[in-house]
């Protein structure tokens, strides 16, 4: 199964989150050959941290675990779809649903459509 995806020059390979449910694109971000190796034999989402330069294993600091109930790789092979249960209803380390919050408006500007859900300094006490 490893053997077909192609990592980058860094041994990272990037990992679009989709609600299962909505079909909503929670997420994109960032697995080397461990953090897959991990998701498929726990069913839990395990990312690579490129700021930390570690596994991340999301909802470990804020309870947000995604429950992998799929994944699928691109046609190319270098691009994973984890379709997910986001348990908690968080996936934005914004205190948002998802991390797509900002929406291109006419004047050419980011514009805020997502509110946040919970504040960040109460899910990891010291804020985003």
């Amino acid at each position: 199964m490893i053997e077909s995806v192609v990592f980058n020059e860094s041994g990272l390979v990037p990992a679009i989150a989709q609600d299962a449910a909505s079909g909503t694109v929670l997420m994109v971000a960032w697995m080397n050959r461990e953090a897959l190796e991990e998701t498929v034999a726990s069913g839990r989402a395990v990312y690579f941290s490129r700021s930390r330069q570690k596994l991340w294993r999301k909802g470990e600091e804020s309870g947000h675990v995604q429950k992998v109930l799929d994944i699928r790789l691109d046609c190319d092979g270098d691009v994973l779809l984890l379709s997910v249960e986001q348990i908690g209803g968080i996936a934005c380390h914004t205190g948002r649903v998802h991390c797509f919050y900002r929406q291109l408006d006419e004047s050419g500007q980011w514009a805020v459509v997502d509110a946040v859900v919970k504040d960040p300094s109460l899910i990891y006490g010291g804020g985003s």
